[in-house]
């Protein structure tokens, strides 16, 4: 085999590849290494490169495979960690000036376990300062670029670790997601992205953002590499009190299963005003590609799924504003120059380490929480939760899972919106409910709309991620959509040299 293919390889396809000796797991890593170093400059979609790290795990991998005792399929695979996972030996910025040179002493629970599968860490990828963004133009590093169309957004939190996957530097990548974070960037940069079930993954090392809310997941090309990745991810942490002790199915055993009998529920409140209308179109026709395989589509009503947006853009910032706190310029992070005093300290300091997004997010937080306050915003929008969850579990009472649009649209401009908040966060319109209610969720990319991706949205019942797989798998068995190759920088002929 050529290595100039060895990219274009899925997960499972450079582990077959590997297990025949086509390729060492260090050639591997060089040629993902070599493709990083060309292409990287113009989408800046990582942060951080290891070769050297890289190397030796790639190596000590090749070692075990030699010695017969390799750790199992994702042994010797190329990786990219989000830069919110704190990773020993690189940096962990979080996209912020406030952690700029800070370097973890530890690893996070879903670095350790990949380092135990044996998977081989190349980089950092870039995100939106501390999970904050739907676009990746709130890093302080620099936006990151689509590789569909540079002049186009990734989406963000996690837009770095899509725009890395999408470009090829890895088969695979670890995001995290608020309230669409590894979703969104899923559709625009044409991936599949998976939400676990609040609890399914460990949040040890996580830097947090809004702790009821955020989870970490997979992304990669199909469902089937997201399924031997969250396989690895997935589990009970003694370190993480909000990690779940619920049994972790094999995700790839039941990739295989048939979707006759399957009842998809398809509700009106997704198709609404706000849907761009090509986008709608595109996400209907996948719909009707279910039903060739044996579902049924159901229309159902998730009447209170208006009020995601406003109960997340409460419940988030205030969960942010106490997490946040901790960054004060004292014990870690940045430190302004020459404080005059404490109160000089705090202030400068995190008003130099943080942008624009976060401050905004922070003082919605703290006047959501203020006294006087507290009842008005916060626990009523905990009370809107509540709600919301409801009507799901009303709909699951009828249907297996439930599907629409990821996005109302395609990957927009940059610069686009990044002066109008309220329109930014619009784009979040059919993602936050699931992180509300803590349920799994997971993009498919489904059609092309003015040569950008389209994302097919499913969510399913709490801890049914392999429902969620499956689904995606069969639907990817019948389709090439995740197959289609970004024309942009990613695969430029002179950029394959």
């Amino acid at each position: 085999m050529s290595t100039a293919e060895l990219h274009e390889q899925t997960l499972v396809e450079q582990a077959g590849s590997l297990a025949s000796g086509a390729c060492s797991a260090l050639e591997l890593a060089a040629h993902h290494l070599a493709r990083i170093e060309r292409l990287n400059p113009a989408l800046n979609a990582l942060l951080a490169v290891d070769p050297e790290g890289a190397a030796a795990a790639a190596r000590a991998s090749d070692t075990r495979r030699e010695n017969g005792s390799t750790t199992g399929l994702l042994d010797g695979i190329p990786l990219i960690h989000k830069d919110i996972f704190c990773t020993t030996g690189m940096p962990t910025t979080c996209g912020s000036r406030m952690l700029e040179n800070y370097v973890s002493p530890f690893d996070a629970t879903v670095v350790k376990r990949l380092r135990e599968a044996g998977s081989v860490l190349l980089g950092k990828a870039n995100m939106d300062e501390f999970a904050m963004g739907s676009s990746n133009e709130n890093s302080y590093y620099g936006a990151v670029g689509n590789p569909w169309n540079l002049e186009r957004v990734p989406g963000g939190s996690s837009g770095g670790s899509a725009a890395a996957v999408a470009a090829r530097f890895a088969p695979v990548a670890t995001g995290t997601d608020t309230g669409g974070s590894i979703r969104q960037p899923a559709a625009f940069c044409g991936l599949t992205g998976l939400k676990p079930t609040y609890g399914r993954v460990s949040r040890y090392g996580m830097i947090a953002f809004a702790s009821s809310l955020d989870q970490g997941g997979p992304l990669a090309r199909t469902a089937e590499d997201c399924a031997h990745l969250l396989q690895a991810m997935a589990g009970v942490d003694a370190r993480d009190a909000t990690s779940s002790d619920a049994a972790v199915p094999d995700f790839a055993a039941t990739l295989e299963q048939p979707l006759e009998g399957l009842r998809i529920g398809v509700p009106k409140e997704y198709f609404g005003d706000g849907l761009d209308a090509t986008v709608g179109d595109v996400v209907l026709a996948a719909l009707q590609e279910f039903e060739g395989l044996g579902a049924t589509l159901v229309d159902v009503s998730l009447p209170n799924q208006v009020h995601g947006i406003p109960a997340y853009y409460v419940v988030a910032p205030a969960e942010a504003s106490s997490n946040l706190s901790r960054f004060d310029g004292v014990r870690f992070g940045h430190r302004c120059a020459d404080p005059s005093n404490l109160e000089d300290l705090y202030e400068r300091s995190r008003t130099e380490g943080f942008g624009a997004e976060v401050q905004r997010r922070i003082l919605i937080g703290t006047y959501a929480l203020s006294a006087g306050y507290y009842d008005a915003y916060y626990l009523k929008a905990q009370q809107v939760r509540r709600l919301i969850s409801d009507d799901f579990d009303r709909v699951f009472a009828d249907v297996d899972v439930i599907a629409g649009p990821t996005s109302p649209t395609t990957a927009f401009a940059r610069g686009a919106k990044v002066d109008d908040p309220v329109a930014m966060y619009l784009n979040d319109l059919y993602t936050v409910s699931a992180n509300l209610c803590g349920l799994p969720a997971l993009s498919l990319s489904c059609g092309i709309s003015e040569n950008l991706p389209v994302g097919l949205q499913l969510i399913g019942r709490g801890f049914d991620e392999s429902r969620l797989l499956n689904i995606a798998h069969r639907f990817q068995q019948s389709s090439d959509w995740h197959r289609q190759v970004p024309p942009g920088l990613a695969t430029r002929p002179e950029a394959a040299k």
